[in-house]
């Protein structure tokens, strides 16, 4: 069984969801704190020097990292989990996989640990971050369809949508400035078989799983 190291509602909850999308058993390790010294950064310095989560352990003691390369391994197992090859909606899948974690996710890198990277103004760099991730998550709206990122089926993206919404700027900015997301993020959040994980990941709480 692969192992997940990772923190409940970070990033490697996206790779949870798709790992749940796609019926593949694993094991959890959970390594909150890992961004500061200590125990937990240890433990995950060990599989990964870079120190960042997800990261994976298959069963053969392969390390993966970096969640779009965690939706390709999955789509080598279960191919059904993305739009068929030769569609433009396949090519839109792959358009917005790569382009979420190029673009969208520097924007928490920088924002998260501004210190690290303008120690003289980290303020300003976390705002001008905030602000451009918000016009991202705009574009982003115009380019679903729904009731899933890509029409009637579920794909891996949609494990990224349903996670992301509860990341800043939060549910409730979503819901006015794209509804569209927002309301895909509601119907996956609903998925009897995602229940478990979305809610040990925050995503969902007890009161609002079915």
């Amino acid at each position: 069984m692969l192992t997940v190291y990772g923190v409940p509602g970070w990033g490697s909850a996206i790779s949870e969801v798709m790992l749940t999308m796609a019926e593949m058993p694993y094991h959890f390790v959970d390594v909150e704190g890992f961004d500061s010294p200590g125990p937990q950064r240890d433990v995950l310095m060990q599989i990964n020097p870079l120190c960042q989560v997800p990261t994976l352990r298959l069963d053969d003691s392969t390390v993966m990292t970096e969640s779009a390369a965690v939706a390709l391994m999955i789509l080598d197992k279960q191919p059904k989990l993305a739009p068929a090859v030769g569609t433009p909606q396949r090519l839109l899948f792959q358009r917005l996989l790569i382009w979420l974690v190029a673009n969208v996710y520097p924007t928490f890198t920088y924002a998260d640990y501004p210190e690290r990277f303008v120690p003289d103004a980290p303020e300003q760099l976390q705002n001008a971050c905030i602000a451009y991730r918000k016009t991202l998550y705009q574009w982003l709206d115009q380019q679903l369809v729904g009731p899933y990122a890509l029409g009637d089926t579920v794909t891996l993206l949609d494990a990224y949508i349903v996670v992301m919404r509860t990341w800043g700027p939060r549910a409730a900015w979503f819901a006015e400035n794209t509804p569209r997301l927002s309301a895909i993020a509601d119907n996956v959040a609903q998925l009897p078989a995602l229940q478990k994980v979305l809610l040990e990941n925050n995503v969902i709480t007890a009161q609002n799983a079915n």
